[in-house]
């Protein structure tokens, strides 16, 4: 082996090392080590060897954690182990009829008692220690292949610590309250309509087809359960749930937050009242408390319904509920012109925090709730987490409901309610509330990314006439700028950077920041891609962009109304002016796979799994999970297994590395047949 490579090899082996290690200290066990710059210089270094010499990549490298390219579906995942759902009891007699049934069969169990962590349950499968696949529960029996996505959350380990044969383990991933908390208040901000729990928060997030936004949703997963497991030669099997739990975390995975081994039920129901009354310590969302038989033998004694396992209950906790007063309705206006009512109440105690606002979403919802200011209401928190308005109690029949103004509290402007919407929005497209709320959105990480250019800066340059578009942001003096409180010369000098780095960004990031109505960080990314330059954009008509696969006719109407706009055309030319990127930076695509769906299985001589994938779709095909009979071809390796068994009976071509890659060399023929 040349030097220099041993040598590459030897310091990217260093330091993949050093970042799983410090990765798991970081996210799993929240005791990191070293500081975030040190992190991101050696994932930077790791990254620029790995782009220097291909042949070292590894699909377990810690550069592997966001995924590049955007899947068009997900594939079917057979579970060789049913991922079954537990058994609902919500009262104390419900549970000691669960230990009674449980004694009939087992005279003397011990119980596992634990969180019921209230998120997306996923399996995880492990090759001699590699992540290789991870897939939805599905209904138990099939689920959706979401590997990339699942790459992106960083407690989940790339590698364990020891290379076992095979192992699929079960865990819930879920978004963090904190992480739901700033998503929510952007996408309010954004005028979108917020996720209404962490629970669907997660689940909309693992289901993107662009793992890239999967990554910036910011996912965590506690790990509970071993699926299946093939152990080294000669090593003892895991007996019991609480010994799996010990073995999962030395494997290094993030454990469930707490449990409890008891001998008996009376125990087991004052660790479930415990865990009701810290719901709020923790940092995922909780719908209950899980009670499992500890010993693996006596759960094979008491077996499973066609519908449950006999061995475990889930205890659901209800929805705390209270009364309190209505005060007040606030109406806010998101950047889109959307008037958004907001119940304020006198502060009550819901499960562990001080609440006294609740979305009241708009007219039809408060008019169905029969809703009015002095009304006595009942509030819960939707998922622990969200306060919600369940009714108005007492509500006098001849009392109206409240009515949202018919103008805009900022700009005293008409609204109007549009066909098919049940939104109000406000019709002057310079009012200052949309404003702020689009500057807002247009620095963004997910936009424009301008660092450091956060809603209180925007509010004082807004509030004082510095800025009235997004142009006018890159006109800001940095004298002026410097001179606004909690600044100084340093804070303008880094923005002005920020600014000047963001007008390098990709034609789809710009899309995405000028708030489209309907068109999201994904349908900016296809409008890009599709058009390439923002010149071809402005002269596209409704029926050339419906064109585009995942595009409807309202949002492709939406889009070409929005560049037939003189004031978005006149933004649009001011930015180009100021030196804004205006053409796509993406590689258009060959259309040599076109339409072909490629399995790879098995180990590849000279090529990484990441890196065939990654040939295929730059020439417009798709890589799969699984095989299927939509599948074209499979690429097979050494060590091939159950999927070129299955390639073989459906009769699918298979290939080798060097007949790929003889495709890829240019021929006569454009396309394979």
């Amino acid at each position: 082996m040349d030097e220099t490579i041993r040598q590459a090899r030897e310091e990217v082996e260093r330091l993949r090392e050093q970042l799983h290690y410090h990765n798991y200290r970081y996210y799993v066990l929240d005791d990191p080590e070293i500081e975030d710059y040190q992190f991101d210089q050696m994932l930077q270094q790791l990254t620029r060897l790995e782009e220097q010499y291909p042949q070292l990549q590894s699909p377990d490298s810690p550069t592997n954690r966001v995924g590049g390219q955007a899947v068009t579906l997900f594939e079917p995942v057979v579970h060789t182990v049913r991922m079954g759902s537990l058994q609902d009891v919500f009262s104390k007699e419900e549970l000691l009829d669960f230990d009674r049934r449980v004694r009939e069969t087992v005279p003397q169990p011990e119980y596992v008692v634990e969180p019921k962590i209230d998120g997306l349950s996923v399996s995880l499968e492990y090759e001699h220690g590699i992540f290789t696949r991870g897939s939805t529960r599905g209904d138990g029996d099939t689920g959706e292949d979401i590997t990339e996505n699942l790459r992106t959350i960083h407690a989940i380990p790339l590698r364990l610590t020891r290379p076992l044969p095979f192992l699929e383990v079960r865990g819930e991933v879920f978004m963090p309250k904190k992480v739901f908390d700033r998503l929510t208040e952007q996408q309010e901000l954004n005028g979108e309509t917020p996720f209404k729990n962490p629970r669907n928060a997660a689940a909309g997030s693992l289901r993107q087809k662009n793992a890239r936004i999967t990554a910036s949703r910011r996912l965590s997963i506690y790990v509970f359960n071993i699926q299946q497991a093939t152990l080294p030669d000669g090593e003892a099997p895991v007996t019991s749930h609480l010994q799996s739990l010990i073995f999962l975390k030395e494997l290094g995975f993030q454990i469930l937050p707490s449990y409890l081994l008891v001998s008996n039920m009376e125990d087991a129901y004052q660790e479930i009242e415990r865990i009701g009354r810290s719901r709020e310590e923790y940092q995922s969302g909780l719908d209950g408390a899980v009670v499992k038989v500890n010993d693996f033998t006596q759960r094979e004694l008491l077996g499973a319904t066609s519908k449950f396992p006999k061995w475990a209950a889930a205890f659901k906790y209800p929805p705390e509920e209270k009364e309190t007063t209505l005060l007040d309705i606030e109406i806010n206006v998101g950047r889109t012109g959307a008037l958004t009512p907001t119940a304020v109440f006198e502060p009550i105690l819901l499960a562990g925090s001080m609440v006294s606002r609740a979305v009241l979403h708009n007219q039809d919802f408060i008019n169905e709730k029969q809703i009015a200011v002095g009304d006595k209401i009942i509030v819960r928190k939707a998922g622990d987490i969200i306060p919600e308005v369940v009714c108005s109690v007492g509500h006098p029949p001849e009392k109206p409901s409240f009515q949202i103004p018919m103008v805009c509290p900022s700009c005293g402007s008409p609204v109007v309610r549009e066909e098919e919407e049940a939104v109000l929005r406000c019709t002057n497209v310079d009012c200052p509330a949309q404003l702020l709320r689009h500057l807002i959105h247009f620095a963004s990480r997910d936009a424009m990314d301008i660092d450091g250019l956060g809603p209180s800066l925007l509010q004082a340059l807004v509030s004082r006439g510095m800025v009235s578009s997004p142009a006018d942001l890159y006109l800001l003096r940095e004298e002026e700028v410097a001179a606004l409180d909690k600044m100084g010369a340093k804070s303008a000098a880094n923005l002005k950077n920020a600014l000047e780095a963001s007008k390098t960004r990709d034609l789809s990031r710009l899309l995405f920041a000028l708030g489209i109505r309907n068109v999201g960080q994904r349908a900016s990314v296809l409008l890009s891609e599709q058009f390439r330059s923002m010149d071809r954009l402005l002269t596209a008509t409704p029926e050339e962009i419906s064109e585009i696969e995942g595009f409807g006719d309202i949002m492709a109407q939406n889009a070409a109304a929005f560049f037939a706009l003189p004031a978005t055309r006149e933004l649009i030319a001011h930015l180009k002016e100021l030196g804004l990127n205006m053409e796509s930076q993406a590689k258009e695509k060959g259309t040599l796979f076109q339409g072909k769906t490629f399995v790879l299985t098995g180990t590849l001589p000279t090529l990484t799994r990441q890196q065939a994938k990654e040939m295929i779709e730059a020439q417009g095909g798709k890589a799969a999970g699984s095989v299927s009979k939509k599948t074209s071809m499979v690429l097979a390796g050494e060590d091939a297994g159950s999927k070129l068994t299955k390639a073989q009976e459906l009769g699918i071509p298979i290939i080798t590395e060097a007949e790929f890659l003889q495709m890829l060399q240019p021929e006569p023929q454009d396309k394979i047949n």
